[in-house]
Parts: structure tokens; C-alpha cells; sequence
């Protein structure tokens, strides 16, 4: 018997109890604020309150009142964790157990802000109490990660109160299949998985299928070295996957779906699950969903984390229990892909946006970011620089944007802000490529970044300084493709391999310009022949980094030196006698005696006797150590 949902009835019963609020604590719970001490900081609070006499809530009902405490997800200023939002108001950052009691004193009783907790620009050295207008937050367009900073996960109500559902009951109740597909196209998002392929125009591949049976799989197999968006949406949004999955399963007629999430996201699968089961205790899950005649049946996957599974076809194959490799195309999934059925897969940030565009339309979507690539991309900002974390900008925002205004501009390896310290930017993890000085105002987008030779990818995007090889940059991602390899065809499997093992022969002192001959028409190999996107993508790191750090590639073979001194085998340490104060601090720590020299005396380093474990050179006060070159 059909159930009906009256989502109506949720919000107003859901705003009526949070009259008797009268305070909102808001504590990031994302992994890098629980790493930070989080949930310690979350049981603190929940006991000093009650200590100080107040009432305290953990969930918005009949029965709240006082002060409500709710953990969200990732709120993305990774760098300042644990994260505590107040009443929108305030917003302290690096909050201790220590601290607890102090909050819950001034500023839920006397709403006075406590200083040492507010953030502190490292540049205009003044504090800011309001989370907007953080220089981090005040440069983002969040519209997908909005919900995930602020709400609480595991609460369907909460959720269905700031809209949720909405869009999923609308294209259920209201609109037809065609309906849908017109919509989404209308907005033209692009897949956010990495291909950048047009989600309407798959969506609509699958819905002229005329079978009874379809299937439709979110992708949450993040495999890049350092991103983290999809599974900050799990964690901290989960609802918003459900719901995006419910409208695509009404696009093309299909009764089934998998979230496929890496088993190293245990957070992720824990708050998926509990989302489903909220869902179906509703009536928005299982069968006759919102109290109509059409079924959904959503499973929660587990993945053993292979990279390659990030591919559709792998992906598919790893879901129906075999090995995740990929297979030819022709067929497409759309037309025959999980159990040989029409199957749609797109990845999770693509999946939560959905919601977003039927809620907004599809045209006033379409107005954000560029005309070729509307809306939001997140990415996963870390390297050195001021600010890591998770982001959302408008497509079409600078590189420049990204990293001077939002992530607080580069660090040196001090890990002070230093101008003129930026050197690449590696955008797209080990599929994409590197991005210089001379991209700083290149408007990222999916076509920009095509002619630049990079990709938007899934949105990882490390930002590297001076003191970067750019040769071990490329090798550190061929080592992870070859790894990650899954042995399929030749190309990959061989021409991986044998990439990996010329870049170590450069980095080594061992190869010559035929090295690097051979390494560049391999790579162009690999890229035309392999089977699938993970091997026709291996390359580029590699040949991106050619192109733009040919001269480091070159100092490595002919003059068997490392500019950086990052590379062991090629580092040779040297004193800077114009700055060597003659104190002997670095002698003093050379666990080889290297260093020759009395204090007042000129110092030598032996280059047969030093390990390059580069002690000398953190314990020069007067940066008089330096390594190959880089003087």
C-alpha cells in the first residue's frame, strides 16, 4: 500500500519545535576536524552546558529547547579545525576541550566573542567573527556544500526542512521522464567525475532504452592521491545523494541504484546507510516512493578501492562481483552495462547537484559560472599554501583567485607566505596535468584547462612552491598509476612500468637525453593505445611536466643535479660562504662528521661522507645550507 510523504507537514512540524531554540552550536564533525579532537570537543560540550544549567538538545523535537548542538559535516577550513559555528554569528576556530568552558560561560550566556578563538588573518593580522566573511568562505559560491557545513547528517528532518526532497517528490509526482532529461540539459551540467561529458545527454541515452529493467550507480570510488570531495558530500550530505538518485532513477525508468563507496570512507558508509534507512522508513525509498506507483531500491556498496574502479566499465564489473577491470565501449553502459542492463553512472558531486538544478531550474542554473560550464566545481585545495581544505567555486573563477584570495596565497618551506613562491599547480590529481606561473589567471574550466593541456578531473588540486622537483612530481603519480594498473591491456600494464622506471632513472643520475626521448614517445604511446581512461590518462603528469620544467629534466641528466635538491641520489650539499656565519650549529648535528671546519672558521661539507639527510640545512639559522643548484 502506497505511503504518502507530506514533506509540508516535516518542515513546519520541524520549525515549530526550533522556536524553543535558543541557541545553535554547529561543531564540524568532517575527518580532519575529528582528527583534530572534535567529538572530545562535542562530549565537553554537551557536559559543560548541562553543568552550567542550561538545557541542551541533540536533535530538533517536540521536546528541544535551550541550546541545540549539532555536528555537520565538513564545513572545508580543514586547516583551522575542530570548526565551531554559534548561532551563525561566531565562528571560532582550532577550539580545544580547554576552551569548552569558556564558550558555554561568555558566549552562549553572555554572547560576548572570545578573541584568541575568532580567525586571524596572517595578513591584515586583524580577527573576523562572521564565518562569510572569512577571506576562505568570502571568495566561495557554495551551493552544494552549503547544506554540508550546516546541517546535521544523520537528521532527514533537518534536511527536509532546509528543502531537501523537494526536487526528488517534484520529478516523482510531477514531471515525466522526458521532463526531467529536458530540465537537467536546460542547466547543462557536466559530469564532475572528470570526463566532463553532459549529464542530460547521458541521461537521456539510457531513457529511449526500451527495457523493463535499469540501473543507476553513484560513483563514490575516490581513488586520487589527496581529494576528498565526494566523500565529504557522503559524510556530510548524505541525503543530498539519495535525493539526486532518486530523480535520476525517475529520468530513465529505473527501479534500482548502488552507491559504490571505497571501503576506506567507513564514515561515509556509516552515514549513507543511516540516510537510506531514513529514507525508507519514510516512504522516499522502496517501493511506491512518495506515495505513487513507481519503486526505488537503493543499495549501499562497499569497494575494495581500486583507482581503476573510478571507471565506469571497471566499476560495473565490480559490482556484479568480478574484477574491477574495464571493457571495451561499444556498448555503453547507457545502452548495456550492470547485469547487461541500460545503466547510467555518474559520480557523487554530479549526483548531489541535481537536487541543486531542479530546485533552482535549469536555466537560472545554467547562468552560473561559464556559458560551456555552468554551475559549481569543489575541489580538494592542499599543497603550500596558507589555507587547505575543501572549496566550491563558480566555474570561470582564476587560478590566481583560488590560490591567493581563498587558499591565503604560497607558502616557502618554512611554511611562511612568501611572493613569488608559487611554481605549478598539479589540478586533476594522476590524470591531469601542471599549471604555471603564466596560468595564474587562466579561468578554470572544463575547455580552459582542455587547451592547457590539464583537466578539472574529480577536483583534486595541489599547489606546489619553489622548492618542488617537478621531476619527482611525475614520478610520484606515475608510481601510484602503475600501482594502481589493472593489468588489463598492455599499454598500461608495460608502458606504466616502463615510464616508471626511465623518470627513475633521471632522478638518479642514470639517464641521458635518449632517456628522455624515450620517455616522451612512450608516453604518447600509452596514451593513444591504452584501453581505458586510467591508462590513456597516465601520461600526462609526465609529458605536462616536459612541457613546462624541460630545463629540471634537463639538469638532471646532463648535469646530474637536482635544481630542487629533492632527489637524493643527484643532492649535493654545500655551504654559502657569503652567509655561513662560522657558528658550527651544522657540524654540531651532522651524524657523519661531513663537516669540516672550527667556529670563526671557514666550514666544508665532504661530499663522500654526507647521507643528505639534511640536517646541516634545518639547523642553519642563516640559510647558508643550500643543495645542487638551488643557489
Amino acid at each position: 500500500m502506497s505511503k504518502k510523504v507530506n514533506l509540508n507537514k516535516i518542515v513546519k512540524d520541524y520549525e515549530n519545535n526550533y522556536k524553543n531554540v535558543e541557541h545553535k552550536i554547529v561543531l564540524c564533525a568532517g575527518l580532519m576536524c575529528i582528527a583534530s579532537g572534535a567529538l572530545k570537543v562535542f562530549e565537553e560540550l554537551k557536559k559543560e552546558i548541562k553543568k552550567q544549567g542550561l538545557p541542551v538538545s541533540l536533535e530538533i523535537n517536540s521536546k528541544c529547547a535551550g541550546v541545540y548542538v549539532s555536528k555537520s559535516g565538513c564545513q572545508g577550513f580543514c586547516q583551522q579545525g575542530p570548526l565551531m559555528n554559534i548561532n551563525d554569528k561566531i565562528f571560532y576556530t582550532q577550539v580545544k576541550v580547554e576552551d569548552v568552558k569558556e564558550i558555554v560561560e561568555l558566549t552562549i550566556k553572555q554572547n560576548k566573542k572570545i578573541e584568541r578563538l575568532l580567525y586571524l588573518d596572517p595578513k591584515t593580522k586583524k580577527s573576523t567573527a562572521k564565518m562569510e566573511e572569512i577571506p576562505f568562505y568570502k571568495h566561495q559560491e557554495r551551493i552544494l556544500l552549503k547544506d554540508c557545513g550546516n546541517t546535521n547528517p544523520d537528521d532527514i528532518n533537518e534536511y527536509i526542512a532546509n528543502g531537501g526532497y523537494a526536487s526528488a517528490q517534484k520529478a516523482t509526482m510531477k514531471m515525466n521522464a522526458e521532463e526531467i532529461c529536458t530540465e537537467i540539459s536546460a542547466s547543462g551540467l557536466r559530469g564532475r567525475g572528470g570526463g566532463g561529458f553532459l549529464t542530460g545527454k547521458k541521461w537521456n541515452f539510457a531513457r529511449i532504452q526500451e527495457t523493463e529493467k535499469k540501473y543507476i550507480i553513484c560513483n563514490g570510488d575516490e581513488g586520487d592521491p589527496g581529494a576528498f570531495m565526494d566523500r565529504s558530500i557522503m559524510e556530510g550530505n548524505p541525503h543530498s545523494v539519495i535525493e539526486g538518485m532518486i530523480i535520476a532513477s525517475q529520468a530513465i525508468g529505473a527501479d534500482e541504484g548502488y552507491v559504490y563507496v571505497r571501503m576506506e570512507y567507513p564514515l561515509a558508509v556509516d552515514r549513507m546507510n543511516k540516510a537510506v534507512k531514513q529514507a525508507e522508513k519514510l516512504g522516499i525509498l522502496g517501493k511506491n516512493i512518495f506515495g505513487s506507483n513507481k519503486n526505488f531500491k537503493l543499495h549501499v556498496m562497499e569497494g575494495a578501492g581500486a583507482f581503476v574502479c573510478g571507471e565506469e566499465t571497471a566499476l560495473i564489473a565490480s559490482v556484479e562481483g568480478q574484477r574491477g577491470m574495464p571493457r571495451p565501449k561499444p556498448p555503453f553502459p547507457a545502452e548495456s552495462g550492470l547485469f547487461g542492463k541500460p545503466t547510467i553512472i555518474n559520480n557523487v558531486e554530479t549526483i548531489a547537484t541535481v537536487p541543486k538544478v531542479l530546485a533552482m531550474g535549469g536555466k537560472k542554473f545554467g547562468k552560473v559560472g561559464t556559458e560551456t560550464s555552468p554551475g559549481t566545481k569543489t575541489f580538494a585545495l592542499t599543497g603550500h599554501i596558507v589555507n587547505t581544505g575543501l572549496i566550491e567555486v563558480p566555474f570561470g573563477t582564476t587560478l590566481r583567485e583560488v590560490i591567493y584570495d581563498i587558499a591565503g596565497g604560497v607558502t616557502n618551506e618554512k611554511g611562511e607566505i612568501e611572493e613569488g613562491a608559487f611554481k605549478a599547480a598539479q589540478i586533476g590529481g594522476p590524470s591531469g596535468g601542471c599549471l604555471t606561473k603564466k596560468h595564474l589567471d587562466l579561468k578554470l574550466d572544463y575547455d580552459n584547462l582542455k587547451k592547457a593541456d590539464a583537466m578539472v578531473g574529480s577536483g583534486g588540486l595541489v599547489v606546489l612552491n619553489n622548492t618542488t622537483c617537478m621531476v619527482n612530481i611525475a614520478k610520484f603519480f606515475m608510481q601510484f598509476t602503475q600501482h594502481e594498473s589493472c593489468g588489463k591491456c598492455v599499454p598500461c600494464r608495460e608502458g606504466t612500468k616502463q615510464m616508471l622506471t626511465l623518470l627513475t632513472d633521471i632522478t638518479e643520475g642514470k639517464a641521458t637525453m635518449k632517456t628522455l626521448e624515450v620517455l616522451e614517445s612512450l608516453a604518447t604511446v600509452v596514451k593513444t593505445a591504452s584501453l581505458c581512461g586510467l591508462g590513456k590518462s597516465a601520461p600526462n603528469p609526465v609529458l605536462s611536466t616536459i612541457k613546462h620544467f624541460r630545463s629540471e629534466y634537463i639538469a638532471h641528466i646532463e648535469k646530474k643535479t637536482c635544481p630542487t635538491g629533492e632527489c637524493l641520489a643527484l643532492a649535493k650539499y654545500n655551504i654559502d660562504q657569503a652567509n655561513c656565519k662560522k657558528c658550527s650549529l651544522c657540524k654540531k648535528v651532522c651524524p657523519t662528521d661531513a663537516i669540516s671546519g672550527e667556529p670563526g672558521k671557514t666550514h666544508k661539507i665532504d661530499s663522500t661522507k654526507c647521507i643528505k639527510c639534511g640536517a646541516c640545512k634545518t639547523a642553519c639559522k642563516f640559510d647558508a645550507i643550500f643543495v645542487g643548484g638551488s643557489k
